[in-house]
């Protein structure tokens, strides 16, 4: 269909119906809008700009009710021309505010959550936040400790402050001095590297070293090797008990596909990166979504930061009939605390 040309006055009718169909999730009609403050024109009027807009394919009239609701085109209608751009909503002040706590400013993984939850908090909807990929993460720091005489730990700290450890047990006693060496050879050769096996296995490949020093790095480097495993695929979700039990009334066949479109995650990381190197928010709503799961849901993402590359998105997924004033100030609010965040991080 060509490009919609509205009036004035059918603009301020259809943001209406929107706007009280978000609030009461109830039809719309034409004597909720008549009579109303600012609305000069009458029922009459009314009616024939909602038969007019419903011609457009911006409304639909259920046949239960007089009233009407608004279709996915409706709302990218809204989005669109409707929707002041810039603005800024005091709620998702508490999104900033997740951030500023000190223990979560410690790690990235409890900061992820940290946003996806509060943006779930702020809106009823689900926060979803994609992790930085792992040639973005760097080896901070590497410990080998030896907590038994035959137990040892390798503890590894990443550039994002996330810590992994792996434990790896002996037939045989370990030289505590071994130990120590391992811990040296591996801070000499990786700190600073891009967590990966490639990268890391690379590096690890030293001719010169004793067979005693290669068959301990060989029983450990495995702490290392499979960092990056499961890197590409992480996604902090926020807030999925909260979202069932607001929307219980939703068709259960879309909150079952929207579970199992979290669970399989990889449609849903491919999506989501459609946020990435856009200036601004990424919309998708109801059939403009091609994965079957989502069917029925509306997301809106932005993508978060350093001033030297895109690392994640964040966004809210709900049903096609969400706030979308508050839903896109929230997510370009987290993306703004987050890049900022991020720019600590990665300095």
């Amino acid at each position: 269909m060509a490009e919609r040309v509205l009036t004035e006055r059918q603009e301020v009718i259809l943001r209406i119906v929107i706007e009280d169909h978000v609030l009461t999730q109830a039809p719309v009609g034409s004597k909720n809008i008549a009579g109303r403050q600012g609305i000069e024109f009458g029922s009459s009027t009314v009616r024939s700009e909602l038969a007019r807009l419903e011609q457009l394919e911006l409304l639909d009239h259920p046949h239960t009710s007089a009233g009407r609701v608004p279709t996915d085109a409706g709302y990218r209608y809204y989005v669109d021309h409707l929707v002041p751009r810039g603005e800024q909503s005091p709620v998702v002040r508490e999104v900033r505010g997740a951030l500023e706590l000190g223990a979560i400013r410690r790690e990235v993984d409890g900061a992820m959550r940290r946003i996806a939850d509060v943006m779930s908090q702020v809106t009823n909807m689900l926060g979803v936040v994609t992790g930085p990929p792992a040639q973005s993460t760097t080896i901070r720091r590497i410990e080998v400790l030896l907590l038994q005489p035959q137990v040892v730990m390798v503890v590894i700290i990443t550039s994002t402050g996330a810590v992994t450890k792996r434990m790896f047990a002996f037939e045989h006693p370990v030289d505590t001095k071994l130990a120590d060496w391992a811990s040296d050879f591996f801070n000499e050769q990786l700190t600073g590297l891009p967590v990966g096996a490639r990268s890391t296995a690379a590096r690890l490949s030293d001719p010169t070293l004793a067979m005693s020093e290669r068959a301990f790095l060989d029983a450990i480097s495995e702490a290392l090797l499979e960092l990056d495993d499961d890197a590409e695929g992480l996604i902090y979700i926020g807030g999925q008990a909260r979202f069932v039990q607001e929307h219980r009334s939703q068709d259960l066949v879309q909150i079952g596909g929207l579970m199992r479109a979290l669970e399989e995650r990889y449609a849903l990381l491919q999506l989501l990166r459609g946020a990435l190197g856009r200036p601004d928010v990424f919309l998708r709503i109801g059939t403009e979504l091609s994965e079957p799961n989502l069917q029925g849901m509306s997301v809106v993402a932005a993508q978060y930061g350093s001033a030297r590359r895109n690392l994640g998105a964040v966004s809210l997924i709900g049903p096609t009939r969400m706030d979308y004033r508050l839903a896109i100030a929230t997510v370009r609010e987290a993306a703004h605390a987050l890049s900022d965040y991020m720019e600590e991080v990665y300095e």
